[in-house]
């Protein structure tokens, strides 16, 4: 038998929504039951929906109401209810893709997924996600502040949450989530995905930089080198993906001391020194480190500390660098209380100049003695032109001999 129409009809619906086309046909069955008891009521009389029954033909689509066994479809009843139908048909597939929809999505909470992004309004953006209708949305909060956006731009998303709003089911995504980029390397990294390699801390600054402290199962499998890759392929992926972000990959470790002087990395550490009273840790760099272990800004140490969920106080040749003060970008002095800042600028700033004070201490020191030798050599030919002078008079004063 041929499809007819409706038939054809039923089946693109469903296709195109997701949805079964039982589904649909049970919608449409509901609808017109409603548009029924409308279209009664409007003539005055009250029509219990319990005692109508709906018969739809798939095929053909020929409907007949059916009442207590009795066909009591009333004449002219197929335009009224066409409408009344159609949105009430609409209205319930919406429903039933926001369940499929919801459904769906639940099962991709905290996992990675791409959407187109389509609008931009602001500061907000939308991305489709293809199945469905599926709109994910990325309020600023989740949206990573280097990044810029466009239309029609291809994203990788986390989908973080699914909200019930006004304007329907939302699917809300983000990129600036620290568990994105854990996820990122559950993708690059096969250890990761079997679980051979762990991640067992991240601290993120979105854009900016992110540290991940990693162990194995395993122990013939280097964790921080499979995370790395051959030549830093793996790596290198994930940095491509985050738009140039920095990734600081350390060795995970039960021992306290070890764990918080690789958290520091790239600077190398000579000795932690830990208060578990106040969950506080000392740890002392060599001098050329010291900016190195504070970072830009002192975001090296905020990122150690978060990491290792551990106060992190730096020691150095300058004084004592506090990772509470990393926000404020602050080293207070042992001796005197004296604040100067820590950034890399102002630290290489301060070399330059003491670099410049010991240049012109040469230079002062090469001119006094310049001047020394010079003087040296004037008064060593004043004092020959001065013997010359008395060999000559002295010569003059003497008498003449007789021949």
């Amino acid at each position: 038998m041929a499809i007819s129409e409706f038939s054809a009809a039923i089946s693109q619906i469903a296709t195109e929504k997701g949805i079964t086309v039982e589904s649909v046909i049970e919608s449409v069955k509901s609808a017109l039951a409603t548009a029924y008891k409308k279209d009664r009521k409007e003539a005055g009389e009250n029509v219990d929906l319990e005692n109508i029954l709906v018969d739809l033909n798939p095929e053909t689509g020929e409907v007949r109401i059916l009442k207590d066994g009795m066909d009591v479809t009333p004449a002219g009843f197929g335009r009224i209810a066409a409408q009344t139908a159609r949105q009430v048909l609409v209205q319930k597939i919406r429903e039933n893709e926001k369940d499929v929809i919801t459904t769906e999505f639940k099962g991709k909470i905290n996992q990675i997924v791409s959407g187109t992004i389509f609008r931009i309004d602001k500061g907000i953006v939308t991305l489709d996600m293809g199945k469905n209708r599926s709109q994910g949305i990325m309020p600023k909060s989740e949206q990573v502040p280097t990044e810029n956006y466009r239309i029609n731009q291809r994203l990788k998303v986390l989908v973080k949450d699914i909200q019930e709003t006004s304007r329907g089911t939302e699917i809300i995504v983000s990129r600036a989530d620290p568990e994105f980029v854990v996820k990122l390397f559950e993708q690059e990294v096969p250890e990761i995905a079997a679980g051979t390699v762990v991640i067992e801390a991240i601290a993120r600054e979105a854009g900016s930089r992110t540290k991940i402290a990693v162990s194995s199962k395993d122990e013939k499998v280097d964790p921080v080198g499979s995370c790395v890759g051959q030549k830093g392929v793996r790596v290198q992926s994930i940095i491509s993906e985050l738009f140039g972000e920095k990734i600081d990959i350390v060795p995970y470790s039960d021992n306290l001391e070890k764990f918080i002087a690789s958290s520091l990395s790239p600077a190398k550490v000579t000795e932690v020194e830990l208060n578990y009273k106040e969950k506080r840790a000392i740890v002392t760099v060599p001098e050329d480190q010291q900016s190195l272990a504070i970072g830009k800004e002192g975001q090296n140490a905020r990122l150690a500390n978060k990491l290792t969920k551990w106060k992190i106080d730096i020691k150095g040749v300058s004084g004592v660098f506090s990772s509470e003060d990393a926000e404020g970008g602050v080293v207070k002095q042992a001796s005197d209380e004296k604040v100067v800042g820590v950034w890399d600028a102002e630290i290489r700033k301060f070399n330059e100049l003491e670099e410049k004070k010991e240049k012109d201490k040469k230079s002062e020191k090469e001119e006094i003695l310049e001047n020394n030798e010079n003087n040296e050599s004037e008064s060593t030919e004043e004092d020959s032109e001065n013997k010359k002078e008395e060999i000559t008079s002295g010569e003059k004063d003497l008498p003449a001999q007789d021949e």
